[in-house]
């Protein structure tokens, strides 16, 4: 069905159904029929890089950029904002406890809205954003009340901002096996400059 089709052009048309103009900053992934997640090789046939049927793609950020202000467009801030998401809340993306009450605060300023103590409560109590998140409640709350009129939008730079701050922003850590069978993780960085 696929054989001549190239990654490139189903990267471009994953991006164009996502009228995404800023797509230099994006990647597809899918698991190898090894076990672990690989890039999309653009210049290769799809043909050639993909053994099973049974296929998921991954559309996540390669390439983080030192100022996150160089993101022209809504979309590809909003994105951007998803994948500190995603990894915050699955470890991805570690932090000291105020910097995750911070960027969690941020959060929830853009999904709820302003401060409501009755529905910050129980949003924090059905959704986990961090690991270990039970201990944060009080300092994101708190935080939160100093948000009031932020805009989903406003608040995606905020978190933005505060995640281009972290050791670990841009850095995709990969578990690794020594001879000895340590377990290590690999910091990986995909800096487009």
């Amino acid at each position: 069905m696929f054989k001549k089709i190239l990654g490139v052009d189903f990267f471009n048309k994953v991006c164009g159904h996502l009228k995404l103009l800023e797509k230099e900053y994006f990647g597809l992934e899918f698991r190898h029929h090894s076990g672990h997640y690989v890039w999309l090789e653009l210049m290769k046939p799809l043909a050639k890089q993909i053994k099973c049927n049974d296929l998921f793609f991954r559309f996540i950020v390669k390439f983080f950029p030192p100022d996150p202000g160089q993101l022209k467009r809504g979309l590809t801030r909003y994105l951007f904002a998803l994948q500190i998401r995603h990894d915050l809340s699955n470890g991805g993306l570690t932090c000291n406890d105020n910097s995750a009450a911070l960027l969690v605060s941020h959060i929830l300023q853009s999904e709820l809205g302003d401060y409501d103590e009755e529905i910050d409560a129980q949003h924090l109590e059905m959704k986990k954003y961090v690991p270990n998140q039970e201990y944060l409640d009080h300092k994101i709350i708190k935080l939160h009340k100093k948000h009031r009129g932020a805009t989903p939008s406003e608040s995606d730079i905020h978190l933005l901002e505060v995640a281009r701050k972290l050791d670990m922003y841009g850095i995709r850590p990969h578990a690794a096996h020594d001879g000895d069978g340590l377990r290590l993780n690999l910091a990986v960085t995909h800096s487009g400059y």
